[in-house]
C-alpha cells in the first residue's frame, strides 16, 4: 500500500510537469483588446485585464491593448475580427448587434460580437465654459461645440442629447470632433464654448478641465433625462455628487449608459472562460486600474448587458449563480 501511494504521488508529479512543459512549450496565444483614448478611462481598464489574464499562467496568454476612437470603432474593430474583445458603451452594442444605428450599421448587424460583463456606468458630462453663458443644453445653438472623436460613442451620445433639446447639428455654431483631451484645451484657450464627455465620475480629464476655473457643468435635469430614456432605452439617469469634481457646488444630473467588455463569438469557450475567471478571481487588482472599476463586482456584471453572453461567459456566471 505504501509502495502504491509513493508511485501515485509520483505519477501525479510527472503528469504536472508534463502539463507545465507542454504549457511552456507552447507559443503563448496573443490576443488584442480594443480601448479607447489613452486618457480615457477605457484604457486603464483595458490595462488592468491584459495584465491579469497575461499573468495567468493556465492562460498562456498575451494580450495587448490598443487604443481607438471609441465604442463604434470598437464594433468595427470586432466585426472585422481585428480585435478579440473591446469595451464599448451598451447603446452602441446593441444598436450595432441589431443593425439599426447609427448609421455605420443600419441594415448591417454585428452578430458575431457577444457579451462578457458590464464594467461600470459612464455619465454624460456636458461641460460649458462660464464665458459662454451657456446654461443649458438648449442654450449651445450657434455655440462652438465639442462632440468627442469621430465614431465615438461620446458623439452619439452628443448628438442624441441635442437632438432631444430641438438642437440639431446644423443649429450649432460650429461642430468640432476632436479627443477629450484636445477638447480640454479648446476649453481652456476659449477655441470652444462646450464639450462632451461620456466618461466615468470623477474622470482625470475632466477634472483637468474644471480645474481651470473656466468651465462648468451644465445638469441636463430629470425631464429631459426620460424624454431621452423613452427614445433610448439603454440610458440611465445618473448623478453627479456635489464636489465630484473641484468647483463643482451642486449635484448635477445627467444622463448615463453603462461600459460593457464584448468579445468576438469565434473565440473559444474554454478561453473567454478563463479570461472571464481571471478577472473575477483579481478583483482587487482589478479595482485597482480605475475609480470607476471599483463598480464591477459579481453583482453587477450584467446589469445593462444588452447582448447574448459568449458561451464561455456565460458558463461562468452560471456556476457563479448569477443570471440576468
Amino acid at each position: 500500500m505504501k509502495r502504491f501511494v509513493v508511485s501515485a504521488v509520483v505519477a501525479g508529479l510527472v503528469s504536472a510537469l508534463a502539463l507545465s512543459t507542454t504549457l511552456a512549450a507552447q507559443p503563448r496565444r496573443v490576443v488584442t483588446i480594443a480601448a479607447g483614448e489613452v486618457d480615457g478611462v477605457y484604457y486603464p481598464i483595458a490595462g488592468a485585464i491584459s495584465r491579469i489574464t497575461s499573468e495567468a499562467k493556465v492562460l498562456n496568454l498575451r494580450a495587448t491593448v490598443e487604443s481607438s476612437g471609441g465604442s463604434v470603432a470598437n464594433v468595427q474593430l470586432i466585426r472585422s475580427g481585428e480585435a478579440d474583445f473591446a469595451l464599448l458603451q451598451n447603446d452602441i452594442a446593441y444598436y450595432a448587434f441589431n443593425g439599426i444605428a447609427p448609421g455605420a450599421f443600419v441594415g448591417k448587424p454585428v452578430k458575431n460580437m457577444v457579451g462578457v460583463f458590464s464594467v461600470y456606468p459612464e455619465l454624460v458630462h456636458v461641460v460649458v465654459t462660464h464665458a459662454s453663458g451657456v446654461k443649458s443644453v438648449r442654450d449651445l445653438k450657434g455655440k462652438r461645440v465639442a462632440l468627442g472623436t469621430p465614431g465615438s460613442a461620446t458623439e452619439q451620445n452628443a448628438l442624441q442629447l441635442l437632438e432631444v433639446h430641438g438642437v440639431g447639428e446644423g443649429d450649432l455654431g460650429a461642430a468640432v470632433r476632436v479627443s477629450f483631451s484636445a477638447a480640454v484645451d479648446q476649453l481652456k484657450a476659449g477655441l470652444v464654448d462646450a464639450a462632451f464627455f461620456t466618461i466615468a465620475a470623477g474622470a482625470p480629464v475632466v477634472a483637468d478641465a474644471l480645474g481651470s476655473g473656466k468651465v462648468g457643468l451644465v445638469s441636463v435635469g430629470v425631464t429631459a433625462g426620460e424624454a431621452l430614456m423613452k427614445k433610448y432605452p439603454f440610458y440611465t439617469i445618473g448623478e453627479l455628487p456635489a464636489n465630484t469634481y473641484k468647483g463643482q457646488e451642486r449635484e448635477v444630473t445627467t444622463p448615463a449608459v453603462m461600459a460593457t467588455l464584448v468579445a468576438r463569438s469565434a473565440l473559444p469557450e474554454s478561453l473567454v472562460y478563463r479570461v472571464t475567471k481571471a478577472v473575477f478571481d483579481n478583483l482587487p487588482q482589478f479595482h485597482a486600474a480605475h475609480a470607476a472599476a471599483r463598480y464591477l463586482t459579481l453583482q453587477t456584471a450584467l446589469v445593462g448587458m444588452p447582448l447574448p453572453l459568449h458561451p464561455g461567459a456565460e458558463r461562468f456566471f452560471k456556476e457563479k449563480g448569477i443570471s440576468r
